[in-house]
């Protein structure tokens, strides 16, 4: 509920013209809400840029805490795709003992491609050019395919899920 910098990434408050309310959540609906009542969120993170356009990057419910420092895993997603050797991107956070949380990326790769060490090398190489130390995986996973919805948009809780059960599980191809 406090204004961000120009070009800065925040949370994204709105006013509705109807009373906004999750589905048998009240818990829920009364974090979403201002405490006035007349604004709402829905946990998208976004920022203005200097000729006044709004652009979506994330959502809260993604951001990643690690060591302190919060981490929007949109950024690295993005790169990754852009990479001639991968498919398809997830990036979260994992559990750490130290940090809280740590960066993971699970990666679909094109076909005929193998992940293994060497391409998890060169990936991180690649993200580091382009990215801070603290927004780089930790470790990189291959999968045969994304978990998708029917309408395309990825299934980012089954991947993240698998992770904080039990100690940390691993999706390998």
């Amino acid at each position: 509920m406090q204004a961000v910098p120009q070009g800065q990434p925040g949370t994204l408050w709105f006013k509705t013209a109807t009373e906004f309310e999750y589905h048998n959540d009240p818990e829920k609906t009364s974090e979403a809400t201002s405490a006035d009542g007349e604004m709402t969120t829905v946990g998208d993170v976004g920022y203005v840029d200097e000729e006044g356009f709004l652009y979506l990057t994330d959502r809260k419910t993604f951001m990643i805490i690690s060591g302190g420092v919060n981490i929007y895993p949109q950024e690295c997603e993005d790169l990754l795709i852009t990479h001639p050797k991968v498919e398809d991107a997830a990036v979260f956070g994992v559990p750490n003992v130290d940090l809280g949380e740590e960066v993971k990326a699970v990666i679909q790769t094109v076909p005929g491609q193998r992940g293994d060490d060497a391409l998890s090398d060169e990936l991180l190489a690649y993200l580091a050019e382009h990215l801070s130390r603290q927004k780089i995986p930790r470790s990189i996973d291959y999968i045969d395919e994304m978990p998708r919805l029917p309408t395309g948009k990825l299934y980012k809780r089954v991947l993240r899920d698998a992770y904080w059960g039990e100690g940390q599980s691993r999706i390998v191809q």
